[in-house]
């Protein structure tokens, strides 16, 4: 699924520059992505561009102080892992991430669904998030989520 949103990202400078589904389907299919993965992908961006649409505004109200402090469930932590919320809490102290757009990537994390997300698969979703808004991350975010942690190379 993740190869998909990369594909979309690299290809389609916004959302609403995509074909409808059935056609993105089609040409994703063309590409080489397997049916499955495809289906899984456009299921999330579905649950992105509702997010987006609609629930940037309520997720707002449920934090209005951009200085606010998230306590994660259980559930969240086993599924975000440390490094990743720190990532998260990362974004935020450098003033990249406001407090919706945090939760809207902890949603679209938790909405994976298999398991732990790691901190590679992550960045994209942050990614992701940012392209759902039409927000172009500044070029210090993105040299984080392009680079591995690890080694400091480009992927």
């Amino acid at each position: 699924m993740f190869d998909v949103l990369v594909y979309l990202y690299e290809n389609y400078w916004r959302p609403d520059a995509c074909p409808e589904p059935k056609q993105l389907s089609r040409k994703l299919s063309a590409v080489g992505f397997d049916a499955e993965e495809i289906n899984d992908a456009l299921k999330w961006l579905d649950g992105l561009a509702h997010t987006a649409e609609g629930g940037t505004e309520e997720l707002a109200r449920l934090h209005p102080q951009a200085g606010s402090v998230r306590i994660y469930t259980a559930h969240e932590r086993e599924v975000l892992g440390d490094e990743s919320i720190g990532f998260i809490a990362f974004l935020e102290s450098a003033g990249v991430m406001a407090p919706a757009m945090r939760e809207m990537v902890i949603d679209r994390a938790l909405a994976v669904g298999n398991g732990r997300v790691e901190l590679d698969d992550l960045k994209i979703i942050v990614l992701m998030v940012f392209w759902s808004l039409g927000e172009e991350p500044d070029a210090l975010v993105l040299d984080e989520l392009f680079v591995d942690s690890e080694d400091r190379v480009i992927h």
